[in-house]
């Protein structure tokens, strides 16, 4: 028999699919999850916006109000007394007025979005290591043995002043610093917790809640004043009750600003004399450097000079945050996951038995060529993928002949030459196949005559198919 392909089959490559549709739980597929940032674990109780670039305590209500009586106030006194006072008076009073309301909330916005100095909790093996030093210098402890207050001492301008251990943080504070109860954190340099800016006070922004209660105030009395002018210009024209009419905003203007005025401008006062003084709310509180104390007793933070005061305050550097809030944690381990856009990934052992379920050369069965001894199929890819060599191109199980053992032969006219004869051999398409037809045995049992085997280099599916078809109805006719 002479079994001659007149066209030759055009390369190509197929890639191994999974054929069937199989449940999540037999389908892992390694995803990686995605890195979580560190505000989304953070331990103290503060709200993150803006994937954690705005940062402020949990409980905002009174920055609401806050925000509220500013844009209030500050609205009636632009729609209704502005344009009266700058055709009047000078349009230098809308330019001014417009000029204190950004800069006021842009310093309340800035002292209330940033960290104020939050310092980051100690790690199980640093809380750890800090326990096993206190122990060492406490020495042996008895039935009745209580252990000292936990305090370190540090000497800082000639000046002893004491650390004391937070049991929440498992840090000895630095100086300084105190931990607010509201937030749950350490912070550095605190002076205290404000409700009216919704965050700490600390070293990180205690500059901006400055600047934003001295222009606050400034803002108030300036507003308080011209709509006070505004109201006497129009009385004198048509009447005190006339002017009311016509402007009734400047009403609940002028109230507002009088109830306001007086602690605005007194917590500012007070901050003043702390800045100038080098002290924060908390140490004024607690009396830390008072004189009464002693003679000895001094500020040691304090320059001397209440200019270097407000400067070191003011405009000394801005420390960086140390809790990188919007730092990612480390990866955890992938985990399998299931994919979602409509396709599965099989494992090798599911490929292998889908391969031999469609593949007629993957299984144990016989293969008879017609008018010959019967030659038995490869058994060897049974195993798990694991023990099969590097991965070869495989052809579609639609193909049959074309694969054996897993192995990709090149069918070449002018190198496959068979003796027998196919003339009693009936051929069909594989598209009327009810059932896996006998393939073509490999090159290894035809005999001398098959020369050895190359792969196909990758080309085209569609068309090593189409080919096949062509070959297979003009062997038919032979």
């Amino acid at each position: 028999m002479h079994l001659g392909v007149e066209e030759p089959i055009r390369e190509c490559q197929y890639n191994q699919i999974c054929t069937h549709n199989s449940s999540p739980m037999d389908t892992p597929h390694i995803k990686k999850k995605k890195n979580k940032r560190k505000w989304q674990v953070f331990p103290g109780r503060n709200r993150f916006y803006c994937n954690g670039r705005i940062m402020m305590a949990k409980q905002t209500g009174v920055f609401y109000l806050t925000m509220v009586l500013i844009l209030v106030t500050s609205g009636l006194f632009f729609a209704f007394d502005c344009p009266f006072l700058a055709s009047n008076l000078t349009p230098a009073i809308p330019a001014i007025g417009g000029v204190l309301f950004v800069f006021v909330m842009g310093m309340l916005l800035r002292a209330s979005f940033s960290d104020p100095g939050v310092l980051p909790r100690a790690t199980p093996e640093e809380a750890a290591d800090i326990e096993r030093q206190i122990d060492a210098n406490n020495g042996p402890s008895g039935p009745g043995y209580r252990p000292p207050p936990r305090t370190r001492e540090v000497l800082i301008n000639g000046q002893t002043v004491k650390l004391k251990y937070c049991f929440t943080c498992k840090i000895f504070r630095p100086p300084r610093a105190s931990h607010c109860s509201l937030c749950d954190n350490c912070v550095d340099r605190f002076d205290h917790h404000c409700p009216w800016v919704g965050n700490c006070v600390g070293r990180r922004n205690y500059r901006f809640f400055y600047l934003f209660i001295l222009s606050l105030s400034f803002l108030t009395i300036f507003i308080f004043a011209f709509v006070i002018t505004h109201v006497i210009l129009r009385s004198n024209r048509t009447g005190f009750l006339s002017a009311l009419k016509d402007s009734p905003a400047s009403v609940l203007e002028v109230v507002v600003c009088f109830f306001s005025v007086w602690s605005i401008v007194g917590l500012s006062g007070f901050h003043t004399y702390l800045i100038s003084s080098n002290q924060t709310t908390n140490e004024d509180i607690k009396g830390s450097w008072s004189s009464k104390r002693g003679k000895g007793n001094y500020n040691p933070y304090s320059y001397g000079n209440f200019i270097t005061n407000c400067c070191a305050a003011l405009c000394g550097p801005l420390p960086p945050s140390l809790i990188d809030r919007r730092g990612f944690i480390q990866p955890d381990t992938p985990q399998p996951a299931t994919q979602t856009n409509g396709t599965s990934a099989c494992p090798p052992n599911q490929v292998q038995s889908h391969m031999a379920a469609t593949n007629p050369l993957l299984h144990s069965q016989p293969v008879i060529l017609g008018g010959g001894p019967p030659l038995q199929a490869k058994t060897s890819l049974g195993g798990p993928c694991s023990t099969m060599g590097p991965p070869q191109p495989s052809l579609p199980s639609s193909i049959p002949g074309l694969s054996c053992g897993g192995e990709l032969m090149a069918l070449r006219d002018s190198e496959i030459h068979c003796h027998h004869h196919l003339h009693h051999q009936h051929f069909i398409s594989p598209e009327e196949t009810p059932s896996p037809p006998a393939p073509l045995p490999c090159a290894t049992h035809l005999g001398h005559h098959v020369h050895p085997t190359q792969l196909f280099d990758p080309v085209s599916q569609d068309s090593l198919h189409e080919d096949s078809v062509r070959g297979l109805v003009k062997l038919s006719s032979v």
